[in-house]
């Protein structure tokens, strides 16, 4: 015989307040996995501290934090906002909340309009205790200093990469060179044949375009392996003294 199941919702008390919990990662890593995880269950404590909530939905986005980018369960909890499905909406920290300052004002502007309620739980803001102009002027502040500590941070670490040598932005392959097993740029020595041959046209009186022409003759490949050679690529070669070394002048 087959079990009856009725499902029986909870029934809300007059001055219970509906919660949605939103939480948000960037990336599928593990440490993201844990990262959400751990967001998720330190806000479902925190409503589970107070009588009066009752925690009706989780909205939880897994995307990335370049703008543009879709956050279904974001717009979800708007729509939900926007049909009083709830009445508060608790999240981390502003910087979960949005990708950037923008987004983030739209949307406390669109919540506030309607009358919900939005805690920043790591910054300890709240609307309901917070006037809606200063709320706006510290979220523009919080977020303007975690860009400010995020660009003091890359370019901390392009000094950094430098000084020990391992960056990458003085050692950016070019055409002519190639890279070895060690990742030290090394003349390619089939390329600098390319070279010395352009060079050697150059000095024979040949224009620019008599060059390409020549090149395009004997079925020589650009640098991006097309047939058609562009202008602006053999000027930036004529001109590049680093070259003259693989041409032999």
């Amino acid at each position: 015989m087959e079990k009856k199941i009725n499902y029986i919702p909870a029934v809300l008390s007059l001055n219970q307040k509906k919660v949605g919990i939103y939480c948000r990662v960037s990336t599928n890593s593990t440490e993201q996995w844990n990262s959400l995880s751990n967001q998720i269950s330190h806000l479902v404590r925190i409503v589970s501290t107070v009588p009066q909530w009752l925690l009706v939905d989780a909205y939880i986005d897994i995307a990335s934090s370049k703008t543009g980018s879709l956050r279904k369960e974001f717009n979800r909890l708007l729509e939900d906002c926007k049909s009083n499905k709830i009445d508060i909406v608790i999240t981390k920290n502003i910087s979960r909340f949005g990708r950037d300052t923008v987004e983030v004002l739209n949307a406390f502007n669109q919540l506030k309009a309607i009358g919900v309620r939005v805690i920043f739980e790591q910054e300890d803001l709240d609307t309901n205790n917070t006037d809606a102009d200063l709320m706006i002027s510290i979220i523009e502040s919080i977020a303007q200093a975690e860009n400010e500590e995020r660009s003091d941070n890359i370019r901390w670490g392009i000094k950094q990469r430098a000084a020990q040598g391992t960056s990458k932005l003085y050692d950016r392959k070019c055409y002519g060179y190639k890279h070895d097993k060690d990742g030290k740029l090394v003349i390619d020595e089939q390329k600098a044949e390319n070279i010395k041959l352009i060079f050697d046209l150059y000095l024979s009186g040949q224009s620019v375009i008599g060059i390409i022409k020549e090149l395009e003759k004997r079925r020589i490949l650009s640098p991006t392996r097309k047939e058609k050679w562009c202008k602006r690529t053999i000027d930036v070669m004529l001109s590049n003294e680093n070259i003259l070394e693989m041409s032999g002048f």
